[in-house]
C-alpha cells in the first residue's frame, strides 16, 4: 500500500509486500483500450457489510436495514480476495470500475489504478457520477472511489467527532482508502475537497515511490476570495439554510423561497437534490428532510476560509504533482498573488522532482463538471493516459 503507507505511520508495517519490485512493476499504469466498456453497478439491494473492531476487520450481516450507509459492493475482486470496510465506520462511497478492470488478463495485477473523487461543500459523490462513468468508459483499465465527505450525503449519518474541519476530512479520507487497501494514482477535490486533498498531501509529509497526481479544481491553497455582487456565496447560503425548517413539505417552495432571497435557480435546484422523502407509516403525504448536517458543514465551510496550505504547494513531497484548475467564471477571485504564487510554485516543483501546474477551464463558472464537463475532460485525461504495461 505504498500511498497510504506514507500517508500514515500506522499503516508503514504494509508497505514492504506491494514496495518489492514485481508487484511495482504490477502497479505500473495501464495503457487505455479503446473498445466501449459497460460501468458495473449491483442494485441498491445487494450490499455487503463489514465491521471493524481494534483487532481485525470481519464480515457482518449489518446492511438490512441501514441501506443509506452501506457499500454498493462494485469491486468483486475487493470482495472476494481481501476484506472491505463498512463506510457506516468510515464514510459512504461507490466505486466505478472499467470494463477491463475486471479482465481475466489482468488478474495477476494486485491493484487497478485508482483515482479518488471529492465533492465541494453541500455537494455528495452524485455530483461526480455522470462524469466518472464517462471517465470509467474512455479508461477502462481504471477504477474509481466517489466519496461522500463527512456531514454530507450518506456519510452525516456517520457520526464523527469535531472539529469539523479541512483535516479531519482529509484525515476520513485517508482512514477510508487504507481500509479498503487501495493506491491512489490520482486525487480529485472540487472547490472544498480541493483543499481536502491538498490536506491529504500534507499528512503524508514523505516522498511517495512513485508519481500521484493532484488536481484541484477552482481553489486556491489559502484564502478564499468571494466573488462579487449577485453571485452565490457558499456561506450565505448555508446561514439561510440554518435558518429553514429541518423537515419541509415541498421543494418547490424551498427553491423559490432560494431564489426570492437572491440565489441562482441553478443553485436552488441544486441545493433541493439534497432533501429526501420523511414518510411515515401509514401517510400517504411525504415531508423531506436535509441529507446533511447543516451545523456541521457550517464548520467545514468556516475551516475552508481559514485553512491556508500554502506550505503544501510551495514544498511539494519528492513524486507530488499538483494542478490547479481555475474556472473563467469562477465563484471565488483567484487574485494575481495567488496565481503568482502558483506560477513560482511551479518552478521551484521542477527544480526538486515534483510538480505543479496550472490550468484555465474556459466557459465554465465555479460548478465545473456541470458548466463545461467537455473541457474539464480533455483537461483531466492525461492524468489516465499511462505507458503500457
Amino acid at each position: 500500500m505504498p500511498f497510504l503507507s506514507n500517508l500514515t505511520a500506522s499503516f508503514l508495517s504494509e508497505r514492504s509486500a506491494f514496495n518489492s519490485p514485481p508487484a511495482q512493476l504490477k502497479l505500473q499504469l495501464l495503457a487505455p483500450i479503446s473498445s466501449r466498456p459497460s460501468i458495473r453497478i449491483a442494485p441498491p439491494f445487494q450490499k455487503v457489510a463489514f465491521g471493524v473492531s481494534r483487532t481485525g476487520i470481519g464480515r457482518s450481516n449489518i446492511c438490512g436495514r441501514k441501506r443509506s450507509v452501506c457499500m454498493t459492493l462494485i469491486n468483486e475482486r475487493l470482495g472476494r480476495d481481501r476484506d472491505v470496510a463498512d463506510p457506516s465506520s468510515i464514510l459512504a462511497y461507490e466505486l466505478v470500475q472499467g470494463k477491463h478492470v475486471r479482465s481475466p488478463l489482468l488478474k495477476s495485477i494486485p491493484e487497478p489504478p485508482t483515482a479518488v473523487l471529492l465533492h465541494g461543500i453541500l455537494g455528495s459523490r452524485k455530483n461526480w457520477g455522470t462524469f466518472v462513468r464517462r471517465l470509467a468508459q474512455e479508461f477502462p483499465t481504471w477504477q474509481f472511489v466517489l466519496v461522500d465527505l463527512r456531514c454530507h450525503g450518506d456519510s452525516a449519518s456517520i457520526r464523527k467527532r469535531g472539529p469539523h474541519t479541512v483535516a479531519s476530512t482529509a484525515s476520513d479520507v485517508l482512514k477510508l482508502i487504507a481500509q479498503l487497501r487501495i493506491t491512489p494514482r490520482v486525487l480529485i477535490g472540487h472547490s472544498f475537497g480541493g483543499k481536502v486533498v491538498l490536506s491529504m498531501v500534507e499528512q503524508a509529509a514523505k516522498p511517495l515511490p512513485r508519481p500521484v497526481r493532484v488536481w484541484v479544481l477552482d481553489a486556491t491553497p489559502g484564502k478564499v476570495r468571494a466573488g462579487g455582487d449577485g453571485e452565490d456565496h457558499p456561506g450565505n447560503l448555508i446561514s439561510f439554510l440554518k435558518k429553514l425548517p429541518k423537515e419541509v413539505s415541498s421543494k418547490r417552495d424551498i427553491v423559490n423561497a432560494l431564489i426570492q432571497e437572491g440565489f441562482s435557480k441553478d443553485v436552488a435546484q441544486w441545493v433541493v437534490t439534497n432533501l429526501r422523502p420523511t414518510a411515515t407509516a401509514g401517510s400517504s403525504s411525504s415531508n423531506f428532510s436535509w441529507a446533511f448536517d447543516l451545523e456541521g458543514i457550517s464548520e467545514m465551510y468556516q475551516s475552508y476560509e481559514e485553512t491556508n496550505l500554502w506550505k503544501v504547494v510551495e514544498d511539494l513531497p519528492r513524486g507530488v504533482h499538483v494542478n490547479f484548475l481555475k474556472a473563467e467564471r469562477s465563484l471565488h477571485r483567484w487574485a494575481l498573488e495567488d496565481l503568482q504564487r502558483i506560477h513560482a510554485a511551479e518552478e521551484t516543483a521542477a527544480d526538486e522532482g515534483g510538480g505543479v501546474e496550472m490550468h484555465v477551464l474556459e466557459d465554465a463558472g465555479h460548478w465545473v463538471h456541470a458548466d463545461n464537463p467537455d473541457g474539464l475532460f480533455r483537461i483531466l485525461s492525461f492524468s489516465f493516459k499511462g505507458v503500457k504495461v
